[in-house]
């Protein structure tokens, strides 16, 4: 059913133990070690761009989790209406979760197509429950031998079996029978023992160290959260602890696999999140550098603060206009000053007549004569 994962992965597998049984010898442990290790190189360097788009994703999630945490918390009660708002924002920043989690589980069935692939060169013994090519049946030593493993030949298949890591075969596992490393020749397990033990040692190791350098590059807001938290544990500590007990019940391929895999990660993780730290240095030195240009100097006021244009000058004179002088006079001096306003002469012809004036002379005022009265008096 998974011959679409079994067929790729023994095909690259193949692919490198050509080059380097070319050099090394076809039987030669070393040149089929090179091959796995170099399986996961060929497979990591395909899934580069999906881990640089995962740690971007990573980041991204980190800086908007304030405003995911609002949101959980205003839609607390209404899921569809949370999902849709976090739909929303996702669409908004341009960011989508799952490209975070696409590395993991790309690589995922490589994992199980390795597996599958180095345990099939070992179909002897109870392996009847690991099912080959559609059968389940188990294989003598000579079938085996004799037995292409998809698309490794025969003499493929006599190479690995035949090929030992220090005298350890590739596809033995600390857990197996006799009678199953009796397809391997005569093998010991002391010698098994020898190989995987330290393997699997510095595998965990290895896990430890590479889960170490991701958290540590955690935001603070991230990494208290409580989630994140249980996380980050289960990543420092569990894993590595899951790679020394399950270690005994893995091919020694396998923890070459797993070793190489987190060495190429703990490299590739120093690299990418440098290479991200100096593209968000530039942008910072270019937004500073961006305001200090456009922004005015101390001590000097804007042109032009509003945006809108100042109106031209008919003289084509650069200095502002003279203000009219104000005068300083008290409010007396100023109504002194001012014209005593014109009185409309509102009286009816006749009554002009009648007091021996003409009709269009006005009357005279009435407070420039009382001084002359008084004068009168006086005499």
């Amino acid at each position: 059913m998974l011959n679409f994962i079994y067929y790729p992965v023994s095909a690259i597998l193949w692919f490198w133990h050509k080059i380097f049984g070319f050099v090394l010898g076809s039987s030669s442990g070393v040149a089929w070690a090179l091959s796995v290790i170099f399986l996961v190189f060929t497979l990591r360097a395909v899934l580069y761009r999906p881990f640089v788009k995962q740690i971007r994703t990573q980041r991204q999630m980190q800086e908007f989790q304030p405003q995911i945490k609002a949101l959980q918390k205003k839609y607390k009660g209404d899921k569809q209406r949370l999902a849709l708002e976090m739909q929303k924002l996702q669409k908004e920043h341009g960011f989508n979760p799952v490209a975070g989690c696409l590395p993991v589980l790309l690589q995922a069935p490589v994992f199980i197509g390795l597996f599958h692939v180095l345990r099939s060169f070992n179909r002897t013994g109870s392996m009847a429950h690991v099912p080959f090519m559609g059968s389940t049946a188990p294989m003598t030593i000579e079938q085996n031998r004799n037995t292409a493993n998809y698309v490794f030949n025969v003499d493929d298949v006599r190479s690995f079996l035949d090929a030992k890591l220090f005298g350890a075969p590739l596809s033995s596992m600390l857990t197996q029978t006799q009678e199953q490393l009796a397809a391997f020749g005569h093998v010991d397990k002391v010698h098994i023992a020898l190989v995987a033990v330290p393997l699997m040692v510095i595998a965990s190791i290895a896990t430890h160290f590479t889960a170490r350098a991701s958290v540590a590059r955690q935001s603070a807001t991230a990494a208290a959260n409580p989630q994140s938290a249980i996380m980050n544990k289960l990543v420092l500590w569990v894993f590595p602890l899951g790679v020394l007990v399950g270690g005994p019940f893995l091919p020694v391929a396998i923890l070459l696999y797993w070793l190489s895999n987190n060495g190429w990660t703990l490299v590739q993780q120093h690299y990418v999140f440098g290479k991200i730290a100096e593209e968000d240095e530039a942008k910072k030195q270019e937004t500073v550098e961006r305001r200090s240009t456009t922004a005015p100097k101390p001590g000097v006021r804007p042109d032009n603060p509003k945006g809108r244009k100042p109106k031209p000058d008919p003289a084509g004179d650069s200095a502002p206009p003279e203000l009219p002088a104000v005068d300083s006079s008290t409010p007396v001096e100023l109504e002194k000053k001012s014209p005593p306003p014109a009185k409309l002469n509102l009286a009816k012809p006749s009554a002009a007549r009648s007091n021996g004036r003409p009709a269009g002379r006005p009357q005279a005022n009435r407070t420039q004569s009382k001084p002359a009265r008084g004068s009168r008096k006086k005499r």
